[in-house]
Formats: C-alpha cells, sequence, structure tokens
C-alpha cells in the first residue's frame, strides 16, 4: 500500500503554516535550546522521512490493504482552511438517519448487552471521559481486569482499522467484539436479543427503523451509527485552521510548530490526527525491557498477522481529544500527557524536549479537544 502522505511532507511549507520562513525563524523555533540542532530543516525532513518509510515497512501487505479498502473513511471537508497544513479540520456528519442514530445511542448505555446486565459500551466508552474509561485497563465482566488500554470512542469511525491491533476493519466489526469477548461483555447476540425483545417499547420503537426487527445485523448497525455520530467538532486547533487566528493561544500556536518540526507530524496527522497507519513502538530507542517484550499484550499487530515486521507495532492513536483520555498508550502505564510527550519523543524520534518544549505542545494537544455533545450521554 502507498501512503499518500510520503512526498507531501518533504514540503517545507508543512513545517509553519502559511508561510515560507525557514524553522529557524520562527517564534517556536527561538523557544528551543539552539545547541541541539534541532533547527536544521534537513534534519526535520529526515526524522519525518525515517518515521514515514518505517511505518511503511509494515503496511505492504494485501491483509492491509484490504483492511483500508474496507473502512468506511468519511473524509472531512471545509471552506478555506490555512494552506498546505498536515492536519485537517473535523466536521460532523450529517448524513447519518437520526432514527438510527438515537436508537443506538439507547443501545450504546444499555447494560442488557451483558450477560449480567452491569455492563454497556458507555461502562467503558464514557462521553464524560473522553470516550474512554480513564482507567488503566477496564474491568469487564465479574470485575475481570483486562490487558490494554481503552481506545477512545470519538472519531473512531475516521481509523483506518479498530483496536490496538487493528484486527478489524469497521465499527460494526468492533461491535461483536466485546459481546463476545469473555472479560468484557460475556455473551452472545442470541441471549441479548432475547432480552431485547422482552421490552416491548423497544422492540416496537427498533421495528420502526429497522424492519427487520431486534437481530444481529440491525443491533450492530444502530451502534456502530451512533458511534460515527461522535465527531469532537469545533476544537480551539479546527477554528485555527478554519482562519479564527484568535482561537489559538501563542503559546500552542508555538507548540504546533514544535510538533512539526520534531517530526511528530510524520505519523499524527490527517482529519484525527493519527489512527491512520500501524507504526512500531520503539522506533529510534527500544521500549520493551527484555523482561515483558514477548508478553502478548505488548506484541500489538504481530498477533493477528504473525509478521515479525509487526513486532511490536499498533495502530497510531488520534490525538484529538488527548487531554481527556489519559492513562496512555496500549498499556495505560503512562498517567500524564506531559510524560507521554517526553516518552515519545525518547522511543519515537530520537530526541529529548525539556520542560518548556514538552509545555508548548502539551498546550497544542489540548487545542485539540472539541465539543463533546450532552445529547451522547
Amino acid at each position: 500500500m502507498k501512503t499518500s502522505y510520503s512526498s507531501i511532507f518533504r514540503h517545507p511549507r508543512w513545517l509553519v503554516p502559511g508561510t515560507d520562513i525557514q524553522p529557524t525563524e520562527t517564534a517556536a523555533n527561538r523557544a528551543v535550546p539552539a545547541d541541539r540542532g534541532r533547527n536544521s530543516l534537513t534534519t526535520t525532513i529526515s526524522l519525518i522521512w525515517i518515521a514515514l518509510h518505517i511505518s511503511q515497512a509494515g503496511c505492504n501487505s494485501p491483509e492491509l490493504d484490504s483492511i483500508v479498502l474496507a473502512t468506511p473513511i468519511t473524509m472531512q471537508t471545509v471552506t478555506n482552511p490555512l494552506p498546505s497544513e498536515p492536519i485537517t479540520p473535523l466536521r460532523a456528519n450529517a448524513n447519518l438517519p437520526a432514527g438510527k442514530v438515537e436508537l443506538g445511542r439507547q443501545l450504546f448505555h444499555d447494560k442488557r448487552l451483558s450477560a449480567d446486565n452491569s455492563i454497556s459500551c458507555a461502562t467503558c466508552h464514557e462521553i464524560g471521559k473522553g470516550g474512554g474509561d480513564g482507567l488503566e485497563t477496564a474491568v469487564g465482566y465479574n470485575g475481570q481486569v483486562g490487558l490494554l488500554n481503552t481506545p477512545t470512542v470519538f472519531n473512531s469511525s475516521l481509523s483506518l482499522a479498530q483496536f490496538w491491533d487493528g484486527r478489524v476493519a469497521t465499527l460494526e466489526q468492533q461491535v461483536s467484539g466485546p459481546i463476545h469477548n469473555p472479560i468484557e461483555m460475556a455473551t452472545n447476540w442470541p441471549d441479548v436479543i432475547f432480552k431485547l425483545q422482552q421490552d416491548k417499547r423497544f422492540e416496537l420503537a427498533f421495528t420502526k427503523e429497522y424492519p427487520s426487527g431486534i437481530v444481529e445485523a440491525s443491533l450492530v448497525n444502530a451502534i456502530a451509527t451512533f458511534e460515527k455520530s461522535l465527531i469532537t467538532v469545533n476544537s480551539p486547533f479546527d477554528r485555527y485552521l478554519q482562519g479564527d487566528r484568535s482561537a489559538l493561544s501563542e503559546t500552542a500556536t508555538q507548540g504546533y510548530m514544535l510538533f512539526k518540526e520534531l517530526g511528530c507530524i510524520a505519523c499524527h496527522q490527517g482529519n484525527a490526527v493519527g489512527g491512520n497507519m500501524f507504526q512500531k513502538f520503539g522506533v529510534m530507542e527500544d521500549y520493551f525491557s527484555n523482561d515483558d517484550a514477548n508478553a502478548s499484550v505488548h506484541k500489538g499487530r504481530y498477533n493477528v498477522t504473525q509478521r515479525k515486521s509487526d513486532l511490536h507495532r499498533f495502530k497510531v492513536p488520534t490525538l484529538r481529544n488527548v487531554e481527556l483520555t489519559g492513562p496512555y498508550f496500549h498499556h495505560g502505564k503512562t498517567e500524564t500527557l506531559r510524560e507521554a510527550i517526553e516518552v515519545m519523543a525518547v522511543h519515537q524520534l530520537g530526541t529529548h524536549v525539556d520542560e518548556n518544549e514538552t509545555m508548548l505542545i502539551e498546550e497544542f494537544l489540548k487545542s485539540l479537544t472539541g465539543q463533546i455533545r450532552k445529547e451522547w450521554e
């Protein structure tokens, strides 16, 4: 699969939006200690090139091509965005049928979808917690603790695949995973359908939208349709991209410049600011100790493909609303956003960021927090 980003990332104007000024002349770069040599345009482009081509090494496969082609990604467009930016604003998906969205919302919050009626989708994907649960790893049926950190459900329809290892392509396929997982909801569709059919009021409302009635396909479609509506629009950064310079603080603007200069943008771009590729955790410096490197939870996409090149490779997470979605990474071991920034600098970019640089990037990342609608709850 050939990535569409391999050439455009080399354009120097992507390093400083809307200008031909070299990176050494920006306010953000003046905040960076000069003794690191990071102001070199060649260094910046090299970091981006390395990150992209390492990613491509694990992406050239028929299996991944099939996932990309099968994924219903809705491209978002805006009027008059800033030119040549690697991140694009979000727009709400206005084409979803309102009746099905509402039924999906009800099902998303319905604990009858679990074996003992104690867990709903919203238990682990809380609307008020950035679409996650705020835990290191999820707690499911009968108090069982999962192995992975819960990804946010917000903007998940924009990802090339679902789950950390990308084992399914679509939200519809993803819905059934937790239902059958003995650690999560520990049930099956026939049992769920039986329980829901006892609720005649719900059955009547459901049949109005789905003439086939309460069957697996319609339940899956309703939940996935609701999840596709969870697009967090109108973040300060989106408003900035659309031309409102006052929407972004000076520190956040400097943070964005630094985010691009360091090469973070190579993996975190597009409208979801991530979610559109798989990447090795530990590109520039090994992340896993000898004790846990072979643990199943850390193998990532290797668990799906059994390819050595996919060892420790995970779907790059979206950075939308990232200030709300801690703790971080697939194992949830990193508690704060600042710590996550420092980890990424060392292990993905092969550099170190000081306290001021970390603060600048954090302020930029906070500007990616969009609107979370009350009616989603």
